[in-house]
């Protein structure tokens, strides 16, 4: 052996190797310890440039392509894919382009639309929302569309503020189209989605459909000039007031499409939308990330928690959307064998609580979830691809030099952010919550409100930190704890000041949840005579078959919350409302305040001087409103 050793001895390495090796080990674990989320950041960072490049490769070629543009060419490319799945019902890529382009020759044929007007759309999630969407916008025409929980005054505010040429209504909202007949401005043209009607001056749409050609529209008239250009409308919601028409660019919605890809999202996905298609998380990251990806969705008329499952295991979902409390209904239901026997493996959205999460992940197994942050009319966007529990992104230097942004001090009780005495906004430190705001600029503009130029300019914060820059202001308070993460805190307006201090909403149901009698809690602030600031309250839904314990409220409030944030009033309702995207409803809880003259829901008051919550009985309101009652 040793003979054979001296005739072919082994290759000794270079004297360097062991030491390079020794040196790779090492920064392998430093930036295990220092720098965890490199690789992750990383690879996020080079999804968001890879982007990026391609839609400018196209604008330097001379292209602009749209959403739109891409899903014409993919129902030439695979024409018999399924593009929708509703009730059962397959509707393949081309199906979808052939019925659009015939709604696109109705509007052709009979109205003087041309390219630019604006046409509003009120209909629920159905197919044909889908359609008219799509065979407008081959009619180069910007569309307003309009939430379906919204009537009355609210309506005609909506459609009067994006000044539409021609509303189109659904079938099953003619109730809603009568109520605001009477008054809708005379040069509004109304179609709706029926064959006939006794309504008068109303067109009647699916009879024209059926006898329109299927011939795409001439090229001219739905192109796009410009990915500035406006193409959508999208109410924000109108939790605190009238909703606003936030103007959608083409930009935005391929940004707004690249979501599901950019979370991982593949052409094989199925992906489960149940939201509500007028708002941008159903139509912009739900619709148009399906388009992106050349992949199928499954639209839901209404969510419903007991259906969910059943129907993800039916269509073999596998990517579904979230928002607000969806996932905390869908932990709500009985617990049911076989709850993880299902294919989906990511859920795409925002506002889950921490709690919740963690339950979710119990519960239905290894879902990955994919938490974002963004505002409709926003031009700041986190997405929290490491998977961190609460988290809403991440951040670091590199993403900040595309997207710049800063979280700053606000002062509550003016409703403004401070400024030092040299006028400039302040940041706030790494731990602290900060009004968070995003710098307006030529890469990352603010297009505004449709009709609203004095809500666009509110928007907006002037000589920041220098003279002549300009912010948008999002009205959230976002945390950046010291590895980089981001966490929403509150909005501005769901925040109150009492005794001096600032309360936080969300802390203070978090706190109320966790007893295992309350399902829910929804808390605000009410103004009381003679008082600065407005003093906590709190509507609480209570779980089925369970009472409130009041000692065990009392000793929850006081333990984990400060003395300031401890609810002063309870109202026990037996149903949260809830604004059309899973939205708590405050407005009228706010304006009811805690008088128990004109509320028939039981009331309780956090007396300190008994250390109790007791019953709120009208002499103890008055007590309360002459300043007999300490506070």
């Amino acid at each position: 052996m040793r003979a054979w050793d001296d005739l072919y001895p082994l290759p000794v390495p270079p004297s360097w190797v062991p030491g390079a090796a020794v040196g790779i080990l090492s920064l392998h674990f430093i930036q295990k310890l220092l720098f965890p989320y490199f690789w992750a950041d990383l690879r996020y960072l080079l999804k968001v440039v890879t982007y990026g490049l391609r839609v400018e490769m196209y604008r330097l070629q001379g292209r602009v392509v749209t959403v739109l543009d891409k899903f014409v060419k993919l129902a030439e490319k695979q024409p018999h894919k399924p593009f929708l799945i509703y009730e059962g019902t397959v509707h393949s890529y081309q199906d979808v382009d052939r019925r659009s382009n015939r709604i696109a020759q109705v509007f052709l044929q009979h109205e003087t639309l041309k390219k630019g007007d604006t046409v509003a759309l009120l209909m629920g999630n159905e197919p044909d929302f889908i359609h008219v969407w799509f065979g407008l916008a081959k009619l180069g025409c910007v569309v307003a569309f309009l939430n379906f929980n919204v009537r009355l005054r609210s309506l005609l505010h909506c459609v009067s503020s994006c000044e539409p040429k021609i509303l189109v209504v659904g079938a099953d909202l003619l109730g809603t189209l009568e109520e605001i007949l009477p008054n809708l401005q005379k040069d509004v043209s109304v179609w709706i989605m029926t064959k006939d009607s006794t309504l008068p001056s109303v067109h009647t749409l699916l009879d024209k459909i059926e006898a329109a050609s299927e011939d795409p529209v001439p090229v001219n008239q739905c192109s796009a000039n410009n990915l500035k250009s406006a193409v959508l409308y999208i109410f924000t919601s109108g939790t605190t007031g009238l909703p606003k028409a936030a103007v959608i660019s083409h930009m935005q919605v391929l940004k707004g499409a690249a979501g599901l890809w950019a979370f991982g999202a593949t052409a094989e996905d199925i992906i489960y939308i149940t939201l509500p298609l007028y708002h941008s998380a159903a139509s912009l990251l739900g619709i148009g990330g399906c388009i992106e990806l050349g992949a199928t969705c499954v639209l839901k008329k209404k969510f419903s928690a007991s259906q969910f499952w059943s129907d993800c295991r039916k269509y073999n979902v596998t990517v579904i959307q979230y928002i607000g409390e969806l996932c905390r209904y869908l932990c709500n239901q009985p617990v049911k064998e076989g709850e993880k026997n299902h294919k989906v493996r990511l859920a795409v959205g925002n506002g889950v609580r921490n709690d919740v999460w963690r339950e979710f992940l119990d519960r239905f197994g290894a879902v990955k979830i994919c938490e974002f942050y963004g505002a409709t009319e926003g031009n700041i966007c986190f997405m929290n691809h490491t998977g961190k529990i609460g988290s809403v992104g991440r951040t670091n230097f590199f993403y900040k030099l595309f997207f710049p942004f800063d979280l700053i001090k606000y002062d509550f009780q003016k409703d403004e952010p401070i400024r030092n005495k040299h006028g400039w906004c302040e940041k706030v430190k790494k731990g602290e919550a900060g009004l968070l705001i995003s710098k307006v600029n030529a890469k990352n503009p603010f297009f505004g409100y449709a009709g609203n130029k004095r809500h666009t300019e509110k928007k907006l914060l002037c000589d920041v930190f220098k003279k002549g820059d300009l912010y948008f202001n999002t009205g959230d308070l976002m945390v950046q704890d010291h590895d980089n993460f981001l966490y929403f805190w509150d909005r501005i307006g769901d925040t109150f000041r009492w005794k001096g201090e600032n309360v936080a909403t969300t802390e203070v149901s978090d706190v109320l949840v966790m007893l295992d009698f309350i399902q829910e809690a929804n808390v605000y602030g009410v103004s009381v005579p003679d008082h600065e600031g407005k003093a906590g309250m709190a509507s609480v839904i209570l779980k089925q078959n369970t009472s409130l314990d009041l000692e065990q409220t009392y000793k929850q409030v006081v333990t984990y919350l400060p003395s300031y944030a401890c609810p002063l009033f309870l109202r026990v309702q037996e149903k949260m409302e809830m604004t059309g995207t899973f939205k708590q409803q405050k407005f009228r809880l706010v304006d009811e305040g805690f008088n128990p003259s004109t509320i028939t829901d039981p009331l309780y008051f956090l007396d300190n001087s008994k250390k109790a919550y007791v019953s709120l009985t009208k002499e103890v309101h008055e007590m309360i409103l002459s300043g007999k009652m300490k506070l």
